[in-house]
């Protein structure tokens, strides 16, 4: 029997290893920003075209390479950050493993220039594809120029396999925000098809924050620091009353790098408890931890966005407890000052006047139960003309017209529904063809607002808004504004009048029906964290379905409450018409059916 093992070429070999390391354009992103960082850099400029697809370029001003180094650095496995096994655990560089470049070369044209500040000409590599193309001296500036071209060019499965240029482009802003934060005495720009997205000079943590999530940041954060034998805590959280829909900004660094971590993100989320919402609010935080690098291993991951701690459970209870501290150190949780509360009104009794009890007045006749038909008797209570003072004389005559609720879909009237009475606001009891139904409420508005929302998205036909008195500005992060500017089509089909303003700002000028002014940003957060965070299974769906969900929950819990005899009656024929009435949108059952002539067997058993 022939042999059957054999070694892979090279070239396959690299593009197997590209694949670990090169995901999409913002991986190459990633690994030439960090490499200019290790250069000593203090200015690095990003430039891509088309997300990253066609053209990516990062300039730098750092220490340059000569020749030799030049040329070798685009070798597999050539480094200068390690030389033994035993600098793994000592590592206080971002790169060490030397793939990057190799792993790049192997799935683009990659071009080179570099220049030492000691050197009067630089060098030009020119790979393509794996391949060495030349060497020769060129000018250029101090430091270093990487162009990428055609990422995945001679890789059309993996090429196929990027999204849009939206998201592509997010991720490309996420890394650039990772490695700006880990390093805010460094100058850093971003230009996306020659619109610069960022600009950010060097200068503290806190101004960084704010250059790139907003001006309004300064606000909403509060240092935090802490100082022990096992580690070193700095950095900001965010004020609890500013806690949003969405995870984006949180963001642990360990020794300067960016890692993501389920644990100590729970340790942070455990120290808000009882102030956020569990659920459906996350603090934003900018935490640093500083270790020994012998305490750590970074070298568990081809991206070293994962490491092992020796002791997790430790700095656990250190970061819960430093940002409990934190909270209560700043104020964040201000006690009750009754003497600057100005809520609380305490009214001097003067002399010779007792203190009464508040006064309450009652209608001894009136029954919240008495049927329809008996309220019509009872007449009400006319205050005679004699009793009115300080009003006008004059006669006013007012028509106010019965609630009737917004739709959009032709309902057929039915005359099934029997008699409806509602319990609270949550249930509604009706009665339809000799059965008993007992009707969730927020469930059924889920059910018409989903289909509702689901019809407009498929037919490209918007819900009707109501346009805003004074038209709003909303500003969102980079990365949230590139992710929104993608969904905005089937958002503006929801009813939302919104448009581009600038500087990661949509200006509103209208609103859905029965969506809060207030509350835009809040619904719009909620969206995108569905989007970002990566509800597996809701990605797995059609975007309309996803958008059409969350809308359809925001719209049913703003309409749950008591409705009059007309308005359950429009609610139940609005369900019946749907194309599911009986099932939520999540597949929850919306109502339960039970025969009359069986209640009523219960009912006369019961009472016997």
């Amino acid at each position: 029997m022939a042999d059957v093992i054999k070694l892979l070429p090279d070239h396959v070999i690299n593009q197997i290893a590209a694949g670990e390391v090169i995901q999409r354009p913002a991986s190459a992103v990633k690994e030439l920003l960090e490499n200019a960082i290790d250069a000593g850099s203090t200015k690095i400029k990003l430039i891509v075209k088309e997300a990253g697809k066609t053209l990516i370029q990062v300039i730098d001003n750092g220490i340059g390479m000569s020749e030799t180094d030049a040329r070798l650095a685009f070798e597999k496995h050539a480094t200068s950050k390690i030389s033994t096994a035993e600098d793994i655990f000592t590592i206080h560089t971002k790169g060490f493993r030397g793939e990057a470049l190799a792993s790049i070369a192997a799935v683009a044209s990659v071009e080179l220039k570099t220049r030492k500040r000691d050197s009067d000409v630089g060098c030009l590599i020119d790979n393509e594809y794996g391949k060495f193309l030349r060497q020769e001296s060129c000018q250029c500036e101090p430091g270093s120029s990487f162009t990428i071209k055609n990422l995945f060019f001679n890789i059309p499965a993996r090429k196929n396999f990027l999204k849009s240029d939206p998201v592509e482009l997010r991720h490309i802003i996420d890394e650039l925000q990772r490695v700006a934060l880990a390093h805010p005495e460094i100058e850093f720009s971003m230009y996306n098809n020659t619109t610069q997205v960022f600009h950010l000079p060097s200068g503290t943590l806190r101004q960084r924050i704010i250059n790139l999530f907003g001006n309004n940041y300064g606000e909403k954060i509060a240092p935090v620091s802490e100082e022990t034998t096992i580690l070193k805590i700095n950095g900001f959280i965010g004020k609890p009353e500013y806690a949003k829909k969405t995870r984006g900004e949180q963001f642990f660094f360990v020794n300067n790098r960016f890692i993501k971590n389920n644990y100590l993100n729970h340790a942070v989320q455990s120290a808000y408890n009882e102030l956020i919402a569990k659920d459906n609010a996350y603090p934003s935080y900018f935490i640093f931890l500083d270790l020994p690098p012998n305490k750590i291993d970074v070298n568990i991951h081809p991206t070293k966005t994962e490491i092992k701690f020796e002791d997790e459970s430790a700095i656990y209870a250190i970061l819960k407890a430093t940002i409990k501290k934190s909270l209560g150190q700043h104020n964040i949780i201000p006690p009750m000052d009754f003497e600057q509360e100005m809520s609380i009104q305490i009214m001097p009794v003067k002399p010779g006047n007792p203190l009464r009890a508040p006064q309450i007045d009652l209608t001894p006749g009136y029954n919240p139960f008495v049927e329809e038909e008996k309220k019509k008797h009872i007449k009400p209570y006319i205050k005679p003309q004699s009793e009115i003072r300080g009003i006008d004389q004059r006669e006013f005559v007012t028509n106010i017209a019965p609630p009737v609720l917004e739709h959009h879909f032709a309902i057929e009237q039915h005359n099934e529904i029997e008699w409806t009475q509602q319990i609270g606001p949550a249930f509604i009891i009706a009665s339809k063809q000799k059965k008993l139904l007992i009707i969730d409420q927020q469930l059924a508005w889920e059910r018409i607002f989903y289909e509702e929302a689901l019809t407009s998205i498929e037919n490209k036909k918007s819900i009707p808004s109501q346009k805003e008195l004074f038209p709003q500005t909303i500003q969102f992060p980079a990365a949230d504004f590139a992710l929104l500017s993608e969904l905005m089509p089937d958002i503006r089909l929801l009813g939302f009048d919104l448009n581009d303003f600038g500087k990661q700002t949509f200006i509103v000028y209208g609103i859905p029906s029965g969506v809060e002014s207030g509350s835009v940003q809040g619904l719009l957060e909620e969206i995108l964290e569905h989007f970002k965070q990566g509800q597996s299974k809701e990605l797995k769906k059609p975007r309309a379905e996803v958008l059409s969900k969350i809308y359809a929950r925001r719209m049913a819990w703003k309409n749950c409450k008591l409705l009059k005899k007309e308005e359950r009656e429009e609610l139940l024929n609005r369900l019946f018409t749907c194309k599911s009435p009986a099932t939520a949108p999540e597949g929850k059952k919306i109502f339960i059916a039970l025969e009359e002539d069986k209640m009523l067997a219960l009912l006369k058993s019961d009472n016997k």
